[in-house]
């Protein structure tokens, strides 16, 4: 089995979690980069809160292993105070106020940054002395966020944190993390399927289908592995040479096509010349468009 490398926040080897007959994660090999921002994508029930729960010592694997910082994290002392994981569904206790979450918080996380956690209490509105349990769906994820962006933990890891958070607090918490991490590095993941909403925060791309990885790869190389051409049909056509096709739509004499490979800077002069618009592909886009395609190449590889 191979050894976690210097400079890897996490990794797995021959992953398994089966729960009965079903299999959530399904021989994962992963390693993720410390000191960067991960996202880790996926539909609902694609195994990402399983992998997280892993690598967090939360869950055991039914077969192979996970380390942190290159050390098993079940019961580890030296590892656990290092880890910082913000789930969707966080539980506490019945009478806990947001004020002793914090505290508790405070207690746990060595870089625990109190003037950030009253700042962001301020800006998300949190009621301090309220019972968690009676606070709204909004209210309770954001005692989350904060928790895991004051923790400054060295690995944080939020699972699908912007739940019950309405669009400008959503985009109050992407801000913040973003902000934070710049000036105080560390390894953070962000589990999401609203991909698109978190493409200008990660730098690194797993994607998860199914309880296998199926796509692992730096965000910038991923946006430079698509474009979408608009214009007539023929001037299109020719700019797109021999680039395979992700999808066409035809609009009358106009056609929108998304084509494999950016275009080099004289495909591209040529493309004005032409009247032929050259537009981004959105990453939600470009995973929808890459993983449908492997997908369907490993069906027709296994005889589908």
């Amino acid at each position: 089995m191979a050894e976690p490398y210097e400079g890897v926040a996490v990794s797995a080897r021959g992953l398994t979690r089966t729960y009965g007959r079903a299999h959530a994660l399904r021989d994962v090999d992963l390693d993720l980069a410390a000191g960067q921002v991960h996202g880790l994508l996926g539909r609902n029930g694609a195994g990402k809160s399983t992998l997280m729960s892993i690598a967090t010592g939360q869950e055991y694997a039914t077969a192979g292993e996970v380390r942190i910082f290159g050390e098993h994290p079940h019961e580890n002392e030296g590892i656990l105070p290092k880890i910082c994981f913000i789930r969707e569904s966080q539980q506490y206790l019945d009478d806990i106020r947001a004020v002793h979450a914090f505290r508790a918080a405070a207690d746990a996380f060595p870089r625990w940054d109190w003037d950030l956690a009253e700042r962001l209490i301020h800006e998300f509105q949190v009621p301090e002395k309220t019972k968690i349990k009676k606070m709204s769906h909004g209210q309770r994820s954001a005692v989350g966020v904060i928790t895991g962006i004051a923790s400054r933990a060295e690995l944080t890891l939020f699972d699908e944190p912007y739940v019950g958070l309405d669009p400008v607090a959503r985009s109050q918490f992407y801000r913040a993390l973003l902000e934070d991490y710049t000036e105080h590095p560390r390894t953070i993941v962000v589990s999401s399927h609203l991909i698109d909403e978190i493409a200008h925060l990660i730098e690194n791309v797993v994607l998860i289908d199914h309880g296998q990885v199926m796509l692992h790869e730096a965000a910038d190389d991923i946006r430079e592995r698509a474009v979408t051409l608009v214009g007539r049909d023929d001037a299109v056509t020719l700019i797109a040479g021999d680039r395979e096709v992700l999808t066409r739509e035809e609009m009358g004499r106009t056609v929108r096509v998304t084509v494999e490979r950016a275009l080099s800077d004289a495909e591209r002069r040529r493309a004005a010349e032409l009247d032929v618009d050259v537009l981004p592909v959105g990453l939600q886009d470009l995973v929808v468009h890459l993983t449908t395609r492997e997908q369907t190449s490993s069906g027709k590889e296994n005889g589908a």
